[in-house]
């Protein structure tokens, strides 16, 4: 079984010419054409915590939105979003409090893809290093404790410079880090603060930073991506 996985900080939809279009980033989405998409920064942070990319506009993709929110208006929690492509089920789906001073979370998917449970986790973590190793240390807890046990995949906008160093290092040997490149800020990215990370169920294929004219302007991320396999059973 193989399934693109990708992770796009989308920033509310406003691209670098300060406009903002749902559409420009639906249409980034159809470049990189992934199996099963985290979001982050979907939704407003005042008001309703609106999500800037409607239900409506989703029915006329292949992706449809994973029941995440707590607020009717919104399309995931504090931000954080998951797609997957139609005709997988969602088995189980729930947004998660993570330790912090500013309003982060993260949201959980167990999903049916061809007939395997494959668990994705989408998040966005915090500016401060120390708050960083908290909550990937409970997002570790919590998929230990998810019942049945199952290949993972976590991602999202990391906020983290070193690839080994800071909250990269507690992902012990039953994980395995990937590096798609640079994807921040989008125009010229130096940074790579937008993270894929695996179970050691998977083999990475190919993994990438999509850097297209489009996404260029679409956020300040630019998207990455991977190419997982999982051998059959």
């Amino acid at each position: 079984m193989q399934l693109t996985f990708a992770s796009y900080n989308i920033h509310k939809a406003v691209g670098l010419d300060r406009r903002r279009d749902p559409d420009r980033i639906i249409a980034v989405l159809r470049e990189i054409d992934a199996d099963i998409v985290a979001l982050q920064e979907v939704d407003r942070r005042i008001g309703e915590r609106a999500s800037v990319l409607s239900r409506a506009a989703l029915d006329d993709t292949p992706w449809k939105p994973v029941a995440l929110a707590r607020r009717p208006r919104s399309l995931g929690w504090h931000g954080n979003a998951i797609l997957v492509r139609r005709g997988y089920d969602v088995l189980e789906a729930e947004p998660l409090d993570l330790p912090t001073l500013e309003p982060r979370g993260a949201v959980r998917a167990d999903l049916d893809c061809h007939g395997r449970r494959v668990r994705v986790i989408g998040t966005h973590l915090d500016l401060s290093g120390l708050r960083r190793r908290d909550q990937v240390k409970a997002i570790l807890t919590h998929d230990a404790q998810c019942e049945p046990a199952c290949p993972a995949v976590l991602m999202g906008d990391f906020n983290q410079w070193g690839t080994r160093t800071g909250a990269m290092r507690e992902f012990g040997a039953g994980w395995q880090v990937l590096d798609p490149g640079r994807s921040f800020p989008s125009r010229r990215p130096v940074a790579r603060f937008d993270r894929i990370v695996a179970s050691h169920h998977w083999s990475a294929r190919e993994e990438g930073v999509h850097h297209s004219r489009l996404a260029a302007q679409a956020s300040d991320h630019l998207p990455v991506w991977a190419r997982l396999e999982m051998p059959e059973k």
